[in-house]
């Protein structure tokens, strides 16, 4: 055999062992759960089990670390890995607790490392107290249902809830099931204890495994950053100062639109995680739309004033809870007071910062830049008419709207565009004229 056709046989040899390796790898996609659960977790979730299924994985690895988080995420999480097609594998590298339990007890396989620990799945609030009865019945029953799915105890998992179960050598009244990495394996509960991910490798049967590690695209990372709450703050501030200067300097629109992108990166991440409903969106919109009618259309400030402030404060503080329509069943306890004390907040500093500042600004430089706020001179062609309007000093009339400061009234069947000199004044008062500001008589009560 020539030299060139031994070269040649060898490339092939190598080419086809290559070939058959590669053909023998399989993929293990992995993805993290190293924070509590929300929105942002159930969203990765179903983006990596979307993945590993466009990809082909031979298993799905979830690297867990977490204390639980909210209920309603967790069993968004605890469906989709139920669901899919592609065996399920969990790494509890330190704590699978409360929602965290459930999410992991509904994977096929559990692996743990030294010293970690499963269970806790009781419901709590904020502050570590038990949530009532309705809650605990919800999760027991979650719990119960994904250990007989997965083929697993499912008493050990209602304990893990109720904490009146009796369960014989396990558990005693008073009492909730969490097991240590030793107690797990035991009771069947975890498959083997491992050091690191890689180890899991070592265990699977049909060929040799390589893992891919999940990576967040742009779009969730920045999600993930706008959802954040001190970012929804920033955002608040600047919804709400945009509406009070643009009130202290109509047509401007500068601030008005600067409102308005952002109310949309306030409301955009909120709604394609889950949080903010198409109805809450519309209730600050229509909040805002009575608002404006009520200071430029409405003379005075009465019902559609206030029922825009009120829509406006709702819309945004029901769009930062997990409620769904009504019903609240399942949100954090306090989790509505503190998203109504970040908007209310949100609401106040402008107002502070423009009483304390305000004054100074509108006559910074950078205002001019923005707003047109030059001197209108009779020498470039601007003139006042008062179209007689001087001559009805002293004159008395009748208001025919509230005047809060500004408003209507009629002397002799003319109708006059007025406003208070000093406290409000209430419509069918009867009003003397002091005098003219500009278009306005000022008038005060008689």
């Amino acid at each position: 055999m020539k030299p060139t056709q031994h070269i040649l046989t060898l490339f092939i040899l190598v080419l086809c062992s290559n070939l058959n390796i590669s053909a023998q790898t399989k993929l293990v996609y992995q993805y993290e759960i190293h924070e509590e659960i929300g929105p942002a977790m159930s969203r990765l979730t179903q983006t990596a089990i979307a993945e590993a299924e466009k990809r082909k994985a031979a298993y799905i690895l979830i690297d867990m670390d977490t204390y639980g988080g909210m209920v309603l995420d967790g069993d968004n999480i605890r469906t989709a890995l139920l669901k899919t097609k592609i065996p399920t594998i969990v790494f509890v590298r330190n704590n699978a607790a409360s929602a965290g339990a459930l999410i992991a007890i509904a994977c096929d396989s559990i692996y743990m490392t030294p010293g970690s620990t499963i269970g806790a799945a009781s419901v709590v609030n904020q502050q570590g107290e038990l949530m009532p009865e309705k809650y605990q019945s919800y999760m027991r029953k979650k719990m119960r249902a994904t250990a007989e799915e997965t083929g697993r105890n499912p008493l050990i998992a209602e304990g893990m809830t109720d904490e009146n179960l009796e369960i014989d050598s396990i558990k005693r009244k008073g009492k909730i099931v969490t097991f240590s990495t030793r107690e797990a394996i035991k009771y069947h509960y975890c498959n083997g204890e491992v050091e690191r991910p890689e180890d899991i490798l070592s265990k699977l049967s049909g060929g040799s495994y390589v893992i891919e590690k999940h990576e967040s695209t742009l779009v969730e990372k920045l999600l993930l950053w706008l959802v954040n709450p001190a970012v929804s703050g920033i955002f608040l501030l600047l919804i709400f100062g945009g509406i009070y200067f643009e009130f202290k300097a109509p047509g401007t629109f500068l601030p008005i639109g600067l409102s308005v992108v952002a109310a949309m990166f306030y409301f955009a991440p909120l709604y394609l995680e889950g949080l903010a409903a198409n109805w809450e969106i519309l209730l600050f919109a229509v909040g805002i739309i009575l608002i404006l009618l009520e200071i430029f259309v409405i003379p005075g400030f009465g019902i559609a004033g206030i029922s825009g402030i009120v829509f406006t404060i709702a819309g945004l503080t029901l769009a930062l809870v997990r409620n769904i329509d009504f019903d609240f069943t399942f949100v954090p306890h306090g989790s509505v007071s503190m998203a109504f004390l970040m908007v209310s907040i949100a609401m106040a500093l402008p107002l502070l910062l423009m009483i304390a500042f305000g004054k100074k600004f509108f006559k910074s430089r950078a205002f001019k830049t923005i707003s047109d706020v030059g001197e209108m001179k009779q020498s470039h062609g601007y003139s006042i008419r008062d179209k007689g309007l001087q001559k009805l000093i002293g004159e008395k009339g009748v208001a025919i709207t509230n005047l809060r400061p500004a408003g209507k009234i009629e002397i002799n069947g003319e109708q006059y565009d007025s406003t208070a000199d000093g406290s409000f004044i209430l419509s069918g008062t009867e009003v003397t004229v002091m005098a003219v500001r500009s278009a306005y008589l000022v008038v005060r009560p008689v």
